[in-house]
């Protein structure tokens, strides 16, 4: 866990130091907080530009569903990452990858199961609508 925390830290630093040179370079005079202000806001407009077509057909293809599968999958990771965080940063418990892990699996199985029982109350209600 640490060595992928570790990874992520590294891979962002990066990132950070490519925009902090840009900005030294074309003497843009911008702040470390002005500069996340532009590039999690051009990050963020561009993830917008990409998710909401495809969000849109989902939703007209009567997929709501997927776009709530998606949206809790996500806040799930953002959670388990959190509370793994945070139990390093307090020393209340292990940051482990392994419990995230364990955690998004719980979540998958538990929707599995949800799933499984949604359709099947479909198909019992499609045969009795049916006749």
């Amino acid at each position: 866990m640490k060595e992928l925390l570790y990874g992520i830290v590294g891979v962002i630093a990066k990132f950070h130091s490519y925009f902090m040179n840009l900005n030294d370079q074309y003497a843009l005079n911008l702040t470390d907080k002005q500069l996340h202000f532009v590039v999690i806001g051009l990050l963020g407009m561009a993830m917008i530009f990409v998710i909401q077509p495809i969000f849109t057909i989902l939703a007209k293809t009567g997929h709501v569903m997927v776009i709530t599968w998606i949206y809790t999958f996500t806040v799930i990771l953002v959670i388990t990452f959190a509370i793994e965080i945070g139990q390093k940063a307090t020393g209340t418990g292990v940051m482990e990858f392994a419990d995230i892990m364990f955690g998004v699996v719980g979540f998958l199985v538990m929707f599995a199961i949800y799933g499984l029982l949604r359709e099947i109350v479909k198909s019992i209600i499609g045969l009795i609508t049916h006749r």
